[in-house]
């Protein structure tokens, strides 16, 4: 098992939510997250008040797959959520050591197929 987790622009989640769906990936976590990289935000004055926008808001996705939908998972976001401009966004994927279905005590591949 695996987790996948993408921090992408929030313009792009339509599109990489659907482009999981055609792969059959159509269960995941989503959040709105902020963070600060290598595309800078800016600061503007308003009323004498300094207010900093650098903090750019994105959208979190974490994934939990079986091995055999990894692939199609890493690949589906990548397409999808790419633009060519700095700040597309990261995928970065772990291994999970367990897993559990809380309603059906069900584990490993079973706990998501439930």
């Amino acid at each position: 098992m695996k987790k996948i987790e993408a921090i992408i622009r929030a313009s792009r989640f339509d599109i990489v939510k659907e482009a999981l769906s055609t792969r059959d990936i159509n269960f995941f976590t989503f959040y709105e997250v902020k963070g600060y990289g290598h595309e800078k935000g800016k600061n503007f004055s308003y009323r004498g008040a300094i207010y900093d926008v650098g903090y750019i808001a994105r959208i979190k996705i974490e994934i939990i797959v079986s091995e055999e939908f990894v692939d199609a998972a890493k690949q589906a976001i990548a397409e999808s959520a790419k633009t060519g401009e700095k700040g597309d966004g990261i995928i970065y994927i772990s291994e999970l050591s367990s897993i559990e279905n809380i309603r059906t005590g069900n584990t490993g591949s079973d706990a998501i197929n439930s």
